[in-house]
This record gives structure tokens, C-alpha cells and sequence, in this order.
């Protein structure tokens, strides 16, 4: 089914980026021993993880483990294309060294995902034509610099971003170029904002290099919207978990990739207070539920 499929997990669950209090206590060495016990091949970069190479490149070779992607913030729409350049160099040329073939990239001007106060479900921003003439080219000249490497951009969606419903998505796959900027389909993010997630991944299967599995608690998202939380309380309050443990069916998901001949990564990624949802627990529950539904 999945021949050319590798299944990872991201640090999240063990330290969380967006709240560094959430896992603090949680070490390096024991969220990737974890992540190699519960029995993934691969992960994204964490905030805890070395910068050095070498260093990083040993203990995770320690765990027969290797470095899928990693994150990087875009300020295309708010700040000089220079900025965002140079920034992004230093991280392919991280990523290339670590033998990482696409780049997670997220437009974080006017991004509302880490206000604490500011409602997530009916704030969010919204770009003007020119600002959406900024991040398409910036984006394609993005991806012009991780070809240089062999490398894609992949972009994601996120909840309280200029780019996070079906409409917005679709928009920028119009507006840049099928060879230059490729997509990352994350379940969890749109069904939190209320878009079918099966709808999204037919459509853009061809442009989809990397896939961010997440699930979502209904119970929470209710109270998300009953209560107006922002994006990081909603998280603190445990909207999102692993697959399998939520309200995503993931069959009809895998079943789509799966007849398009996906390869690439399949991320686990489910930021939760980890003195809440023990990290270990939930990637074997994780785990076994992919081994079950995708025959991974």
C-alpha cells in the first residue's frame, strides 16, 4: 500500500515550540529514545534539538533515526523579501546537511497562532492583494533556492495564518508555479477550521510533498468555539491528538494518498500538554493505529 512512505513523529508532543513551558522537563535524548522505542523512523526539529550537525547526525543515528523536515517562519507579506532569504538559506543549507528533502514553510506575517488572547475561530487575518502578490512570488523564489539543493518547499496551512481555509489554499496553488511551491496536507488544521480534509487532499494530491497527521477531540473544538479560546489555549485544553484517538477517519485519507502512489513522509504531529498526554503512550497508540488502518 505504502511502499514509498517513511512514518515520523514530531518533537512536539515531548517539548512544545509554541510553549516552551509545556515539556521543559522533557530532554532531547529522551524524546528521540521514545520516538525510536514506539517504533518511528523519523522526525522533524524540535527546539531542543543540537544545531551542530555532527552532533545531531550521531545521536540520532544512535536511534536509527532521520531528520524529515523542519518548520521555517516566512515574513514575505510584513517584512523585506531579504529578511526571509537569508534566513531561509541557513536553514536549507541545516536541513541539506541533514539529508532532509523538503522544507516546511508557514507565512507568519500577521499570524495570530501565538496570541494568547485573540480568538483563533474569528480573528484571523486576511491578506490584500498586494500582500498576496508578495507571498506568492517570495514563495516561488523560496522554492527556486531549495531546488539548488535538490530540495522542495512544502507549504503549510495553519490555523490562525493568511493561509488556512480550502479558499486560501486554493489560491496560492493558483498563484504560484506546480514545480516551485508544493503543499503539506495537515488533517488536524482543517478540520479544526471547519474544512473537509478528504475535499483538500483530492484536489491538491498532485502538489502534496508531506503530510502532518493530527487529529482533533470534537468535545474540545466545541468548547474552542463556545468559549472564543485563541489558538494556544486551544491546544493547552487539548484540541488536537494522535490519529486515531479523535474525530478524523484517516482511511479515507490514507486510501487517496495511497491510490496517487504518495511518497514522502507521513508526520505524526500532535502538540499536547505533555504532563496531560504522556508523549511515549501516545506515539505507540499512534503507532499501532497506522500499522492497522495504512499497513505501515
Amino acid at each position: 500500500m505504502f511502499n514509498k512512505v517513511k512514518l515520523g513523529i514530531a518533537p512536539i508532543a515531548w517539548t512544545n515550540d509554541d510553549l516552551p513551558e509545556l515539556g521543559k522537563e522533557n530532554t532531547f535524548e529522551q524524546c528521540i529514545s521514545e520516538m525510536a522505542l514506539a517504533g518511528f523512523v523519523g522526525c522533524e526539529v524540535g527546539n531542543k534539538f543540537p544545531r551542530d550537525t555532527k552532533t545531531l547526525k550521531k545521536a540520532l543515528e544512535l536511534r536509527k533515526l532521520s531528520i524529515a523536515s523542519a518548520w521555517f517562519s516566512s515574513f514575505l507579506t510584513t517584512k523585506p523579501l531579504e529578511e526571509t532569504i537569508n534566513a531561509f538559506i541557513k536553514h536549507r543549507d541545516f536541513l541539506w546537511e541533514m539529508g532532509a528533502k523538503v522544507i516546511v514553510v508557514s507565512e507568519q506575517g500577521h499570524s495570530i497562532q501565538g496570541k494568547m488572547d485573540t480568538p483563533i475561530l474569528g480573528q484571523k487575518p486576511v491578506l490584500n492583494e498586494d500582500e498576496w502578490q508578495k507571498l506568492a512570488s517570495g514563495l516561488e523564489k523560496l522554492g527556486e533556492l531549495a531546488a539548488e539543493k535538490d530540495m522542495k518547499i512544502v507549504y503549510h496551512h495553519h490555523m490562525g495564518t493568511v493561509v488556512q481555509t480550502s479558499m486560501e489554499i486554493d489560491r496560492l496553488m493558483e498563484m504560484t508555479s506546480p514545480d516551485k511551491v508544493y503543499l503539506l496536507f495537515d488533517s488536524g488544521h482543517l478540520t479544526f477550521c471547519g474544512e473537509n480534509p478528504e475535499a483538500v487532499l483530492k484536489k491538491h494530491i498532485k502538489r502534496i510533498k508531506h503530510v502532518h497527521l493530527k487529529d482533533v477531540r470534537k468535545d474540545v473544538l466545541d468548547k474552542v468555539k463556545k468559549e472564543n479560546m485563541s489558538f494556544l489555549n486551544a491546544v493547552l485544553n487539548g484540541v488536537f491528538t494522535v490519529p486515531g484517538d479523535g474525530m478524523i477517519d484517516f482511511v479515507p485519507l490514507f486510501r487517496i494518498l495511497s491510490e496517487y502512489d504518495y511518497e514522502g513522509w507521513f508526520i505524526v504531529e500532535a502538540e499536547q500538554d505533555p504532563a496531560k498526554a504522556n508523549p511515549l503512550e501516545y506515539a505507540i497508540k499512534a503507532r499501532q493505529y497506522i500499522k492497522e488502518t495504512a499497513g505501515i
